[in-house]
Parts: structure tokens; C-alpha cells; sequence
């Protein structure tokens, strides 16, 4: 693993139907990231936030399956160069979000970092819904989809080399809410999944353990964290809750099983949303993830 650290944060969102998330990348700051970061003994630079327009500034669009498409995928865009061009440059891209739909870009921008890369997704959701399927419109919950190449023609056209990752390099793990369609696309897609069901079932170590054996041998690893993952009595600061979830500690033992890989490329954090939180607890929780994922031990 790299010891130079890019923070970058997305500001954004238009991808998700509640407003809040756009503070996460403060909140994840505010609780420390940076410091966190240094006292492992990695050199971090922070870039800053790119600039994401006001939901106030902008229409939703003509498609309401779309909303706010045009400025989603700008976004998304400018994501994806800032990414590659951070990786390039020596460093290992951390990503604060955000609502989830910053992942089409982060993996874009992945992508271009290596020839194959493998995926895993930590999530309460699928994310695997297309336009023809979702019920409310918000593309957080198409990103996956898109990644893989699934979707609306102009989502899919910002992104010349889409898809970014191949179906059967994608781990969906911790997904216990699917809608209707979302649930019948997944089974019938390459993905693997793990749902809460075989977390109960197997435990995180073996998941984990699972899909990185199962990943060895791709070019670039990135891993995207949704904190909605981890159950909301312990995580209450998420843009989209679900109960059920996985606890704090199994959220550290994935991290830490990431970072004892040794092959992580890119990482991002995505729908804390401090409107919901309880004094941080989310965004302080996410710093930790973070820095659990880039080496920190307990011993």
C-alpha cells in the first residue's frame, strides 16, 4: 500500500432524495481524518472539495427517472480525471462523500489506474437500479449499475470506457433493502453478493477473506464504503437507514482485512449525513473506517 494519501472530497447531493449528505466530507474532516491519517505515518494531502451546484441553482431535469442527470454527471466526470490524475501521481485517492452516486465516478477514475479492476461494495442497497426500474429517480441508487455498464444511454456516455469494472469482479456486501426489479437484476447478474443473511450466516472475516482471495489477482482494488452498511443504532448519521445492519466492530474487521491485503488502490466513503447524525458519531466513525483501511491496528 502506498504511504501517500489523497483526500478528495464530493460535496454532492443531487443523487440521493434527502438533503444532507453534501456536509458528510465536513463531517469526516471535522472528526479528525487528517490526523488520524499522519499518526499511521502517511504523508496526506488534502484537496479540498470539488464544486457541486445547489440542488436550489439547478432543475431536476425533463426525466424524472433522471433527476439532476446533467450536473450528476459533470460531477462525475471532473471525478473520474481527479482520481486518475491523483493516482498518476503516486498517491492513493480517498474519496469523501457524497451520495453514492460519486461512486460511478471514483470507479471511472479507477479504471484508468488499471486494466482490471476489482470492486468491493459495502452497502445496505443494490444500487443496481436503471432507469426502466427506479422507483424514485435518484441516481445513488444506479452506481453500480452504471459501473458495469448497465443504464440510461446518456449516464452511461459520460464514460467512454464503461463499463469499469466486469460483473464478476464486483462484491456486494451487507445489502439487506433491494426493490423489486433491483432483486430479480441482481440474481440474474455475475455479481457476487453477500447479503446480511450470509453475514449471519458466514461472518464478515469469511466474506471479506473471500473476496479479496477472490480479487487477488486484479490490476486495482477499490473499495467503496457506504456507511448505511452499518446497522443505524451505531451509524445514525446515513443518508438512507436501514435496520439490520453490521456493527462497529465488523465494520473495522473489513478495513482491517483490506488493509492486511496490502492491495488497496482507492477508497471511498460515502452518505454520511450530519442533518441526522448524533454530535458526529457517523462522520467520527467514518474517519476511523478510513484509517482502518489504511493500516491502523488496535495492537
Amino acid at each position: 500500500m502506498r504511504n501517500r494519501v489523497a483526500v478528495l472530497g464530493v460535496p454532492m447531493d443531487l443523487g440521493a432524495g434527502r438533503r444532507g449528505v453534501d456536509m458528510g466530507p465536513s463531517a469526516i474532516r471535522y472528526a479528525g481524518l487528517q490526523q488520524e491519517l499522519e499518526q499511521l505515518g502517511l504523508a496526506v494531502t488534502d484537496h479540498g472539495d470539488l464544486e457541486v451546484r445547489h440542488a436550489s441553482r439547478l432543475e431536476r431535469g425533463e426525466s424524472p427517472r433522471l433527476h439532476y442527470l446533467a450536473e450528476v454527471v459533470r460531477v462525475n466526470r471532473e471525478l473520474a480525471q481527479a482520481v486518475a490524475s491523483l493516482g498518476q501521481g503516486g498517491a492513493l485517492p480517498v474519496v469523501l462523500g457524497g451520495d453514492h452516486s460519486i461512486g460511478i465516478g471514483a470507479l471511472a477514475g479507477a479504471s484508468l489506474l488499471g486494466r482490471r479492476v476489482g470492486l468491493i461494495w459495502l452497502d445496505a442497497h443494490g444500487d443496481f437500479n436503471t432507469d426502466r426500474t427506479t422507483p424514485s429517480g435518484n441516481i445513488h441508487g444506479m452506481a453500480l449499475a452504471a459501473a458495469v455498464g448497465r443504464g440510461h444511454a446518456d449516464l452511461l456516455a459520460a464514460w467512454p470506457d464503461a463499463p469499469f469494472v466486469a460483473e464478476p469482479d464486483v462484491w456486494l456486501i451487507g445489502a439487506r433493502d433491494l426493490d423489486l426489479e433491483e432483486r430479480q437484476a441482481i440474481r440474474e447478474s455475475g455479481l457476487n453478493v453477500a447479503t446480511m443473511t450470509d453475514l449471519d450466516r458466514l461472518r464478515m472475516q469469511t466474506v471479506m477473506e473471500q473476496a479479496l482471495d477472490a480479487l487477488a489477482d486484479v490490476d486495482h482494488l477499490h473499495v467503496s464504503l457506504d456507511l448505511d452498511v452499518i446497522d443505524p443504532k451505531e451509524a445514525p448519521g446515513v443518508g438512507t437507514p436501514v435496520p439490520g445492519g453490521i456493527t462497529y466492530r465488523e465494520a473495522h474487521l473489513a478495513m482491517e482485512l483490506v488493509a492486511k491485503s496490502g492491495r488497496l488502490g482507492s477508497l471511498s466513503v460515502v452518505e454520511v449525513n450530519p442533518i441526522l447524525d448524533d454530535h458526529n458519531r457517523t462522520g467520527q466513525m467514518a474517519a476511523g473506517l478510513i484509517a482502518s483501511a489504511l493500516g491502523k491496528v488496535i495492537l
